[in-house]
């Protein structure tokens, strides 16, 4: 199943989520049992092709076992093997919830009615927006971000350059050196040596050079963006404190003295005290879990009724933490500064969450698609204040971002790219790495290491634009690159 790279003495607690899941399905595998329901949660999850094609195989051995696979999967290879595909919907969040269609892959595919259907019967003109962003002469200096003698767990010593202002995904096999690369040696070299205004030297490698037009190195993974319910996606995208400045700035707040912080639920005056801002109230129970019940007093908005009593457009803060990110979008069409980024999230798809949402409820792909939007607008607004400064241009920033796709719909895969697509637009460096076959047909370059998993891993076997990458043999990539090229433009001999 794609795990002979693991060693067998390896802590349970470094494994990703998809490779403790394949783990418990190698189990299932060997014991032979018939006449089971097996439900899995996307096994997809960190695969490079090759290696799904294989998990696809096993799960085939164990229906052809006798046993039953419920399968959650955005996957369209294990799509197009399933037997049967439920298909539910027809949006997110509260806009779904129903099943759109049931049948196979040809009657889906026929349904006008299902999103997945389409996206299984589309055809796709890779990139997306034309033509790729051309590279850098390869024997020059400017351009480039260069590193040299990269030594970290399974890199033997390599050599790696980055085109900057591009979109560079980093393929290969699981266990190849990727994730090794990226967070292991350019992440902490960079952050090192932009904090010490360049340093000589480095712990993962020789050398890193090209950092003068790098500002700031982010990296974009799918962490939780908050532990506590205080932590919302209006919160965390900045867009609240502008919703308050405008409650403050409403003619009755006026008369009543109130200023932005009395629309906070996170402070005294404001909020509903018998909730504490919460909007519902936490019971610990002996021997049971623990349970939240909506608050009497508020009745779940959070303030208390004179904060509730000033409104805008009709509405009150309350009423606008508890709509959706689309809703809001529309609601404050007018305010351009907090529509601009509703309408960033929306793009995203996660136009279904709500500004309240308490972030711990969020998936990691929904965390990293709000980390992406915030260090967007964060990009808008920079950009912006340096036109105001006469003869400055800003320097871009380099961001890292490892399986965006993660959890994702093929057909929300297409507004992530344009977000990413936007981000190097605003001459930012994007690298991302990536197994879905889409995002890296859009790169704009392709790192793909290996060719095998860990100690046969390590090297750069292929480097290029994605047409690059498709011909060259020794890369475990390359076949499946050349079949989406060839499947979707017919540019590939």
């Amino acid at each position: 199943v794609g795990l002979g790279y693991l060693q067998l003495n390896r802590s349970a607690t470094t494994l990703s989520g998809g490779e403790s899941q394949r783990i418990r399905l190698a189990a299932q595998l060997g014991s032979n049992l018939t006449g089971v329901l097996y439900v899995l949660d996307e096994p997809t999850i960190g695969l490079h092709p090759r290696d799904n094609m294989a998990l696809l195989g096993t799960l085939i051995a164990l229906r052809d076992k006798g046993n039953s696979l419920l399968i959650v999967e955005h996957d369209e290879e294990t799509m197009r093997r399933s037997d049967c595909i439920i298909d539910l919907g027809p949006g997110a969040g509260m806009f779904g919830g129903q099943v759109v269609a049931q049948g196979t892959v040809a009657e889906l595919s026929k349904n006008p009615n299902s999103v997945t259907g389409r996206t299984l019967g589309r055809h796709v003109t890779h990139p997306l927006r034309g033509s790729r962003r051309p590279l850098p002469a390869a024997k020059s200096e400017d351009g480039w971000l260069r590193v040299k003698g990269a030594c970290a767990n399974n890199l033997k010593d390599v050599d790696i350059r980055l085109p900057l202002g591009r979109l560079t995904v980093i393929t290969g096999i699981s266990g190849s050196g990727k994730s090794s690369f990226m967070r292991g040696v350019l992440y902490p070299s960079v952050s090192e040596a932009l904090k010490r205004g360049g340093a000589k030297s480095f712990t993962a490698c020789d050398s890193i050079s090209g950092l003068e037009n790098i500002e700031a190195v982010y990296e974009v993974d799918q962490s939780p963006i908050g532990k506590t319910s205080r932590s919302t996606p209006a919160t965390y995208v900045k867009v609240f404190d502008d919703i308050r400045a405008l409650f403050a700035a409403m003619p009755a707040a006026k008369m009543r003295g109130y200023t932005a912080s009395r629309f906070s639920f996170n402070t005294e005056g404001g909020r509903c005290e018998a909730c504490g801002g919460n909007g519902v109230i936490k019971h610990e129970m002996a021997f049971l879990p623990t349970s939240h019940v909506v608050c009497t007093e508020c009745k779940g908005l959070r303030y208390n009724s004179a904060t509730l009593e000033i409104e805008f457009n009709g509405r009150n803060i309350g009423q606008v933490m508890d709509m959706t990110i689309q809703e809001a979008a529309d609601f404050f069409a007018a305010q351009s500064k907090i529509a601009r980024t509703l309408r960033l999230l929306a793009d995203t798809g996660t136009g279904y969450l709500k500004l309240g949402q308490p972030s711990p409820t969020l998936s990691g792909g929904e965390a990293q698609r709000l980390k992406l939007v915030a260090e967007l607008s964060r990009g808008v607004a920079r950009t912006e204040t340096a036109r105001l400064r006469k003869n400055r241009q800003p320097k871009g920033n380099l961001y890292l971002i490892e399986e965006p796709t993660i959890g994702l719909h093929p057909s929300d895969v297409a507004r992530l790219l344009d977000v990413l697509h936007r981000l190097v637009d605003d001459g930012h460096t994007v690298v991302v790495i990536e197994h879905n076959l889409d995002v890296m047909a859009e790169a704009d370059c392709i790192l793909d290491m290996g060719p095998e998993a860990g100690s046969e891993g390590g090297q750069v076997v292929a480097f290029g634009t994605p047409e690059v990458v498709a011909k060259v043999k020794e890369s475990r990539t390359a076949g499946f690159l050349a079949g989406v090229l060839q499947q979707h433009t017919g540019v590939m001999d």
